[in-house]
């Protein structure tokens, strides 16, 4: 795969990304119209700079380093790279209008248990996990790899999974009896 070609599959994403933005703001809407309660928005922008970065990162990388495609990781890569969307547009279609690129939280309404959700708690950040270390490796980028995993698990461990965590379990303890009792909703 040459340089042009690798920079097309990253255009590509970042398209990808701007199909997100356009769905999830769709949704932002139906949630809010639904009494949906935001959390976590003090992390959010760190997020879309460590994912705007990876984009320019992986081309920069490539690019400055002059990085060689390498058919036996780049291949390979490519398939996980493929397979990343096809997991992240599934938990979109799964979740519907309740997907969202922010923590967005619709009270009362249940967990979702179909789909990707039947088996994993979060499946998108899989598809996030799996697509930040294998689309650099497209084209060898090892540094911009582990640079992006390293920053991802942190942002991802310390706060947007707790941040969902908290938002999920009040939600979707708002309407049981005692639910507004000092502690209820919290694990």
């Amino acid at each position: 795969m040459s340089l042009a070609w690798y920079v097309a599959l990253v255009g590509a994403t970042a398209l990808e990304r701007v199909a997100e933005l356009v769905v999830s703001a769709r949704n932002a809407r139906w949630s809010f119209a639904r009494g949906g309660v935001e959390s976590g928005r003090g992390h959010f922008p760190a997020m879309v700079a460590l994912h705007t970065g990876l984009l320019l990162a992986c081309v920069a990388e490539a690019w400055l380093a002059d990085r060689p495609f390498l058919p036996w990781l780049g291949w390979p890569m490519l398939v996980l790279v493929l397979a990343s969307q096809g997991l992240r547009w599934w938990c979109i279609a799964t979740l519907g209008p309740r997907w969202n690129t922010r923590v967005i939280v619709v009270p009362g309404l249940p967990l979702v248990a179909r789909g990707p959700y039947r088996w994993l708690r979060h499946p998108n950040y899989v598809a996030v996990v799996v697509e930040g270390f294998a689309l650099p490796l497209v084209h060898s980028c090892w540094v911009t790899a582990i640079a992006f995993t390293v920053l991802n698990a942190v942002l991802l461990a310390r706060f947007r999974i707790p941040a969902e965590e908290r938002a999920l379990t009040l939600a979707t303890t708002a309407d049981r009896p005692g639910a507004d009792a000092p502690g209820a909703g919290t694990p």
